[in-house]
């Protein structure tokens, strides 16, 4: 059975390094990470292209989900409302596809530190988010996903996290 993969939580969490680690441990798959929908300049956040984003990340799971050649379509982005998750999933082929949604969630002093260490080493601007990112770990109890705390864990460590969370049910 094919699955779909929403791995969500907070800017700096480590999503997109776990996400690399656990195609490789999930292969033959496939990685979406919603911020390559945003990769546009200038970078501007308004109602369309709001919409626009949303839309080419469908279009591009959609796809993914209907090719014969992957079994897992993995999908990381910050996912802090519910609602986004809910929109994302209404709009996809879901018939014979077993979702599954986990955030990945830090210490707000580990989340600070390793956003220090990405400004510092030039992979983030210092655009305030630090504070954003230690604001949504609040919301992430709210949604209906398994959660993660990744404080204390490697990459690896949390992909194999992952990995027996998948082969449960």
């Amino acid at each position: 059975m094919k699955r779909l993969i929403l791995v969500g939580g907070p800017m700096g969490v480590g999503k997109s390094t776990v996400c690399r680690v656990l195609m490789e441990r999930l292969a033959p798959c496939v990685y979406l990470d919603g911020d390559w929908c945003w990769t546009m300049r200038p970078y501007s956040i308004t109602q369309e292209t709001r919409a626009l984003v949303l839309d080419n990340i469908c279009s591009v799971l959609a796809r993914d989900l209907m090719c014969p050649e992957l079994d897992n379509v993995i999908f990381g982005w910050v996912l802090h409302q519910q609602k986004t998750i809910d929109t994302i999933l209404s709009r996809l082929p879901l018939e014979g596809v077993e979702v599954r949604c986990v955030s990945l969630l830090a210490s707000p002093e580990v989340l600070r530190a390793r956003l220090e260490r990405d400004m510092a080493a030039g992979l983030r601007l210092r655009d305030g988010v630090v504070e954003r990112s230690v604001a949504y770990l609040p919301l992430y109890e709210k949604l209906n996903t398994w959660k993660l705390d990744t404080t204390c864990l490697t990459p690896e460590e949390t992909a194999a996290q992952i990995s027996w969370f998948l082969e449960q049910i």
